[in-house]
């Protein structure tokens, strides 16, 4: 039905608002492709009121930011640039008061941040901006705006009741199309954390997410199969050793021996006795035939760690060995053969080693057969919420814990900390804090001095005590009020104060209560 009406001298024409309405409930009934529709929808509404532009946004509020979710008027790259945070642009300011916003001329205003970089005007003409929050149980979820030429004999009333309206019909259909949205990439990341956990078991202690140690994963799979020579590469405490073993796992000659010799902890009078034998009589103390690591593990693996500490001397036998799977005995003549698959590790950087005289360059060629890198934690940090629950519960177990979570602020610490000690120094400030929890909770104080220094953590302080002071109590306050869902009696009582002492910081912080409700 066609309503025609005379505003201001000139003549208008639009569908009576109930035609509109009752289309979109009917779009949003059927729609099956919702996306494409919530445009349409927003379309229907800008030419119905004559507008230029309209738009829904949505507050995200895990980021706390205002993306635009449909538009009419704006193309896809505009669209991408709209982004806005709570308080910021009229839109900001809308979501923040919760009430609408109108402009009538938006070239003459400051809060118009225009960052869809459109034309201020129409043919010459001023544009009037009316931007409405879009509620949902009481809790503003977004806004639904127009622009369209000003027109003084035009109420804004009219825009502002039925954008609230429609608003309150599509953020329903909004967010649960969000809601969906959200359980598919939680099921994506339920995926992920099982592959992961699969590739754990794959991979013995192995823990880790990250693109890097999929990729590390990957190599250890391919190179498992094989007998090639490996050598393990990265900073000390990075799990080389895991390494070794997953490799050895992956293997056919899994459930053979599997011997591991720690090349630095040997003196160097020793060492090619230990990996090689001797015979009776070869030293003195020699009072019986010794077989060495080599001949132990022939059938199946033998691990160097730390082979860039083996000696000179003891290289040309072991060069020897790996060409040729043969050798001699400390003090003896008969050549012992070995079917063995050597691993290999160091922390070292062999090239300069080879620079420098201190490790042959032809042993290097033979054990670089197939490298594999493994990243130092601070090149993987997405991995540490992963490893600090594994460690939790590593220690749940071992130290009859009862450690259910650690904070939001102690797991930004461990984020931002360098970690020279890399997963070995994790697990050390995994297993204290445990110890030291009194509520089975790991808190930032719970953790190493070292990790509460600004220089250990890069996170110099600019405000002094004061600003340090209140930057905690202000954190006390939010895990406060989400663990209540933003009962503020439950959580002055939590907190062991007032409640008239809570309101006196909300105000203070300008912390609004009511977001913390779900």
């Amino acid at each position: 039905m066609e309503i025609k009406c005379r505003k201001g001298g000139e003549e208008c024409y639009g569908l009576s608002e109930m035609t509109l309405l009752f289309d979109i409930s009917q779009r949003l009934i059927q729609s099956k492709q919702f996306k494409n529709d919530l445009n349409t929808i927003v379309k229907m509404v800008a030419e119905y009121l004559g507008a230029e532009r309209c738009f829904l946004t949505i507050l995200n509020r895990e980021d706390e930011h205002i993306y635009m979710e449909a538009a009419y008027g704006v193309n896809t790259s505009q669209q991408a640039r709209a982004k806005y945070k709570l308080g910021e642009g009229i839109i900001g300011k809308v979501v923040e008061m919760a009430r609408p916003v109108v402009v009538e001329k938006i070239s003459k205003s400051s809060l118009f941040l225009n960052r869809t970089n459109q034309e201020l005007y129409k043919d010459g003409k001023e544009l009037t901006f009316v931007c409405v929050p879009v509620i949902d149980e009481g809790r503003v979820t977004g806004t639904l705006s127009f622009a369209r030429v000003y027109n003084p004999y035009i109420s804004v009333d009219e825009g502002t009741r039925l954008l609230s309206i429609i608003g309150s019909m599509v953020i329903r259909a909004t967010l649960h199309r969000q809601e969906r949205l959200e359980e598919l990439e939680t099921l994506k990341q339920k995926n992920l954390e099982l592959e992961s956990k699969i590739s754990g078991q794959k991979h013995m202690n192995m823990i880790g997410n990250s693109g890097k140690m999929r990729d590390v994963f990957s190599l250890v799979q391919m190179v498992g199969k094989t007998s090639s020579t490996v050598l393990i590469r990265g900073e000390s405490g990075v799990g080389k050793e895991l390494v070794a073993d997953a490799i050895h796992e992956a293997s056919t000659r899994k459930g053979k021996n599997f011997i591991k010799v720690n090349c630095s902890a040997l003196p160097e009078s020793l060492i090619e006795s230990e990996l090689f034998g001797h015979e009776k009589g070869a030293f003195t103390g020699a009072d019986t035939q010794r077989k060495g690591r080599f001949e132990l593990a022939n059938g199946g693996t033998i691990f160097l760690d730390e082979i860039g500490d083996i000696p000179l001397s003891t290289q040309v036998k072991l060069l020897r060995m790996i060409q040729q799977r043969e050798f001699e005995r400390v003090g003896g003549t008969q050549t012992i053969k070995s079917d063995v698959r050597i691993i290999c590790a160091t922390n070292r950087k062999l090239e300069e080693m080879i620079e420098n005289e201190e490790f042959r360059e032809d042993l290097y060629y033979r054990i670089n057969v197939f490298p594999i890198y493994i990243p130092s934690l601070r090149e993987r940090r997405d991995d540490i919420p992963q490893l600090v629950d594994h460690f939790i519960g590593k220690f749940n177990k071992e130290n009859q814990t009862k450690i259910k979570r650690i904070t939001t602020s102690a797991l930004d610490m461990l984020m931002v900390y360098k970690w020279p000690g890399n997963i070995r120094e994790l697990e050390n400030c995994i297993e204290r804090a445990c110890i030291l929890s009194t509520d089975n909770v790991i808190h930032s104080y719970n953790l190493p001095p070292s990790l509460q220094t600004a220089h250990s953590s890069n996170t110099s302080s600019k405000g002094g005590m004061m600003y340090t002071v209140e930057q905690v109590e202000k954190q006390l306050i939010r895990d406060a009020l989400t663990s209540t869902k933003g009962n503020i009696t439950k959580a002055a009582e939590e907190l062991r104060i007032t409640e008239r002492m809570l309101g006196t910081r909300l105000k203070k912080y300008e912390i609004d209560a009511w977001r913390y409700k779900v």
